[in-house]
């Protein structure tokens, strides 16, 4: 087996470890029942403010693969797209390495409808890169309009902020100038990707921010109103967490989303943005793993099963 076989997850294991030890180094006073009080002082009405964000959340992502797929040129049920997207990213967001493992998962049950494994391929890039564009349309707002953001967690000057904002932004006017122009397509180790025409080029600068306003809500709606930054400011802090979280590869940004909050929320009491990230990753990682697993399960099964009747008895 190659060395790079091993790299990932000691790169995310490593993750783990200094980011638990970062973050314990801010928490330490911290007791668990204070934890357990913020959790208890969430109300009903934000518990179902959050479940409705991960819904939101989840079916964007569904509509990232449905955006996939029409540029493909495949039409699938939004039932089936939505199985496999759910299922997909319930399993990567929490196993890590999600390039790899949304491939895997997305190999098994699309190839059942026709595509093939180069498809596949360019299904996940094109899905990476709507997240991207996403990450950054909301990147560049945030630096725009909350330049002060990026001083909760680096030493850089507003003014610096606004034009890293502006550059973000012009790099998604580019991205819309070459779908719309046709550009040459861009090639990458025997993969073509094509501009999307401007109806998807379109969709994905709704869909990839959508994603992500709806994982930031459920942060957002669980922290306490007196002890709220603001929306912008939780975004911008999540857009952060969220990014640093994928390029670790610790298994669902494990310590890195806790320790980037914790510093970027100075002014909120530790115990409430913890109690905020527990609701986040119940509603968003360990729920949706649950019912992934039981997913992918079933359809096994029921592959297996089909594959037994072809071949009949004996």
């Amino acid at each position: 087996m190659r060395i790079l076989d091993y790299l990932w997850p000691v790169i995310g294991i490593a993750a783990v470890l200094l980011s638990g030890w970062l973050l314990f180094r801010e928490i330490h006073n911290l007791s668990w029942a204070e934890v357990k009080a913020a959790i208890a002082a969430i109300p009903a009405v934000r518990w179902g403010l959050a479940f409705a964000c991960t819904v939101l959340a989840y079916g964007a992502l569904a509509w990232y693969d449905r955006i996939a797929l029409l540029h493909l040129g495949f039409k699938l049920s939004w039932g089936f797209i939505s199985a496999v997207s759910f299922t997909t990213y319930a399993l990567s967001h929490n196993i890590g390495m999600s390039m790899f493992s949304g491939a895997m998962v997305r190999y098994r049950a699309y190839s059942t409808k026709g595509l093939t494994l180069t498809d596949i391929g360019i299904l996940v890039a094109f899905c990476s890169f709507t997240f991207t564009l996403g990450n950054v349309l909301l990147g560049g707002i945030v630096c725009l309009f909350e330049p002060g953001i990026l001083e909760r967690l680096f030493a850089i000057p507003p003014m610096v902020v606004r034009e890293l904002g502006g550059l973000l932004l012009g790099l998604v006017v580019l991205y819309v100038i070459g779908s719309a122009l046709h550009l040459k397509p861009f090639v990458f180790r025997g993969i073509r990707l094509i501009y999307p025409r401007p109806g998807i080029a379109a969709r994905q600068l709704i869909a990839g921010p959508l994603e992500l306003l709806g994982a930031a809500g459920i942060i957002y709606v669980a922290l306490p109103p007196e002890f709220n930054p603001g929306f912008l400011v939780v975004l911008g802090v999540f857009l952060a967490s969220f990014t640093a979280a994928m390029l670790s590869h610790a298994p669902g940004g494990l310590g890195v989303l806790e320790f980037v909050f914790v510093s970027g929320l100075p002014d909120v009491p530790p115990a409430d943005v913890l109690a905020a990230l527990l609701v986040f990753r119940l509603l968003y990682l360990l729920l949706p793993l649950i019912l992934g697993i039981v997913a992918v399960v079933a359809f096994e099964r029921g592959r297996l099963a089909r594959v037994l009747d072809k071949r009949g008895p004996g």
